[in-house]
């Protein structure tokens, strides 16, 4: 059986460009299952499965936030941290226009626009993560190391069960 080919989205350009090592995975994707369905078919804990979320300020300045799969964000433990009196979650239309990827397939890497990028501290902690690659089932799997320069992506404390 041939090997799928993988896609080569704005995100595979940025971690080829900047030599990151990574292994693509391609699964069926459903629609609104979420950080549990990818990690179910990949056979991977939904732990290390990293969804990246599109968010603004409460002056529409948007940011990136990078969380486990099976936690949620404190948007105002975030916003206190950011000094700002409120951060949501963009609808997808916005988030879409942010960061030039379809929700469902929002990958940090090679947004559209650049943005700030925030990533809960302990997926730093992980050996291995599954995050997305710029399309709709499909996820790299790569060392968390690499996003602290990669994304300049500050550490915060904002994730809750």
């Amino acid at each position: 059986m041939a090997k799928e080919k993988l896609p080569v989205t704005a995100a595979i350009r940025v971690l080829r460009q900047h030599k990151v090592p990574f292994t693509g995975h391609l699964y069926a994707y459903e629609e609104k299952g979420g950080t549990a369905v990818s990690a179910r078919e990949l056979g991977v804990s939904e732990h290390q499965v990293i969804k990246t979320l599109i968010m603004e300020d409460d002056t529409g300045a948007p940011l990136v936030v990078l969380m486990h799969g099976d936690m949620q964000v404190s948007t105002k433990e975030l916003a206190r941290h950011l000094g700002v009196k409120a951060v949501t979650p963009c609808i997808p239309d916005t988030a879409n226009r942010h960061s030039g990827y379809l929700v469902g397939g929002t990958s940090p890497f090679g947004t559209r626009r650049t943005m700030p990028v925030y990533v809960e501290k302990t997926i730093l902690e992980l050996d291995r993560i599954y995050i997305n690659g710029g399309k709709r089932g499909f996820l790299v799997e790569l060392e968390p190391r690499f996003l602290p320069d990669l994304l300049q992506a500050q550490p915060v404390t904002v994730g809750i069960r």
